[in-house]
C-alpha cells in the first residue's frame, strides 16, 4: 500500500507534530492543539497496546473523539517507545515505567498540566504507571481491555519468558537480514498477547500488519517481557482520581477474569462491559466507542 492510502483508515486523526524531549530527542505526536479559553480542562492522552501503533489502535476512535470533544478538549497520542514508525528509538530500556515517563515528558513539552489517560491493553498498564509515577499530571484514567497484572499462570509466564529470550536472537536475525523470520515470531506473540485485527478487509489488514511491523522488534519484545512482570495490585487501591474500566467479556488475550480483577483492585471505578474480544477497539467500534465516550463523560463529570 502507499503511505497516502493509510489515511483512508484514520479519519479525523489529529495532525502530527514534532517535539523535542529533554534527554531523548525528537518525537512525533498527534496533537489536536491547545483549546483557547479552557485552561483547566484536562487533555486526553491515548496510550495504545502492545505491538500496535497508535493509528492502528485508535483508527476507529479518532472521528468519534473529535465529535465528542467538539473542539473543547485537546487530544494527544503517539507511537510508544519502540513501537510503530514514529516511536522513540532513544533511551536504553523499553519498560512500562519508561513509557509512563515518556507520557509525562510529552505532556510537559506540550504545556499540558493535567490529563485524562486512556490506556488500551499494554497502554492500560502505562496509564496506571503514569498515575503512580506522575500523580500531578493524571486527572483521571480510563483502562480498556487491560489488567493490574498480566502473567499469573504457568502458560502466561512461559509466553513472557520466551519474549525475554527472544530479544537477543532477534537482534542477530535482523543483523544478518532475517528480520522477516524475527517479525513472524513477534507477530505470533502479538496474535496471542495483543490481539489480531482481522477485519475481513484485505487492504485494512495489510495496512494493520505494516503498522505492526514498523516497530523495532527487539524493543517491542522488551516491552512485552516487562509487561509480564507488571503488577499494580499492591497500590491501585490508592488511586485518587476518577477512573473507569472497559471490559471485553470474551477476551482470551488479556483474560476477562484479569480485567475483573482490575475492577476489584480499584477503589471506585465506573465499569462498562462489551460482548466482544480483545480487538474491540478495531473490529467492534460499534461496541467500543459508546462505552469509551460514556466513560469519558463519567470521568470528566466526576472531576
Amino acid at each position: 500500500m502507499t503511505v497516502g492510502a493509510s489515511t483512508d483508515f484514520i479519519p479525523d486523526a489529529p495532525p502530527w507534530r514534532r517535539i523535542e524531549l529533554p534527554g531523548l530527542g525528537p518525537v512525533e505526536v498527534r496533537d489536536s492543539g491547545p483549546v483557547e479559553g479552557l485552561p483547566d480542562r484536562p487533555a486526553i492522552l491515548l496510550l495504545h497496546g502492545w505491538t500496535a501503533s497508535t493509528d492502528l489502535n485508535w483508527c476507529r476512535t479518532y472521528e468519534a473523539l473529535a465529535r465528542w470533544s467538539s473542539g473543547q478538549t485537546r487530544i494527544v497520542t503517539w507511537d510508544q517507545r519502540g513501537h510503530g514508525a514514529r516511536g522513540l528509538r532513544t533511551g536504553s530500556t523499553t519498560r512500562i515505567d519508561d513509557m509512563a515517563d515518556d507520557a509525562a515528558a510529552i505532556a510537559a513539552a506540550l504545556g499540558i498540566e493535567r490529563a485524562i489517560v486512556v490506556g488500551y491493553s499494554m497502554g492500560g498498564a502505562v496509564a496506571q504507571a503514569t498515575w503512580r509515577r506522575h500523580p500531578g499530571l493524571v486527572a483521571g484514567m480510563i483502562l480498556g481491555a487491560t489488567a493490574a497484572r498480566f502473567a499469573v499462570d504457568d502458560r502466561q509466564r512461559l509466553d513472557f519468558t520466551l519474549m525475554e529470550r527472544g530479544i537477543g536472537p532477534s537482534r542477530r536475525l535482523e543483523s544478518v537480514g532475517c528480520s522477516g523470520l524475527a517479525w513472524r515470531g513477534a507477530r505470533w506473540f502479538g496474535d496471542r498477547r495483543a490481539g489480531r485485527a482481522a477485519t475481513g478487509d484485505p487492504s485494512f489488514d495489510a495496512w494493520a500488519w505494516d503498522e505492526t511491523r514498523s516497530g523495532v522488534l527487539s524493543r517491542v519484545l522488551a516491552a512485552g517481557h516487562d509487561l509480564g512482570g507488571f503488577d499494580a495490585t499492591g497500590w491501585l487501591g490508592e488511586v485518587d482520581v476518577p477512573h473507569a474500566v472497559l471490559i471485553c467479556n470474551d477476551d482470551d488475550i488479556v483474560p476477562t477474569e484479569r480485567q475483573r480483577e482490575l475492577v476489584d483492585a480499584l477503589p471506585d471505578p465506573f465499569v462498562h462491559e462489551m460482548a466482544t474480544d480483545h480487538a474491540a477497539c478495531v473490529v467492534r467500534p460499534d461496541l467500543f466507542i459508546p462505552v469509551l465516550t460514556a466513560a469519558l463523560d463519567e470521568v470528566t463529570g466526576a472531576r
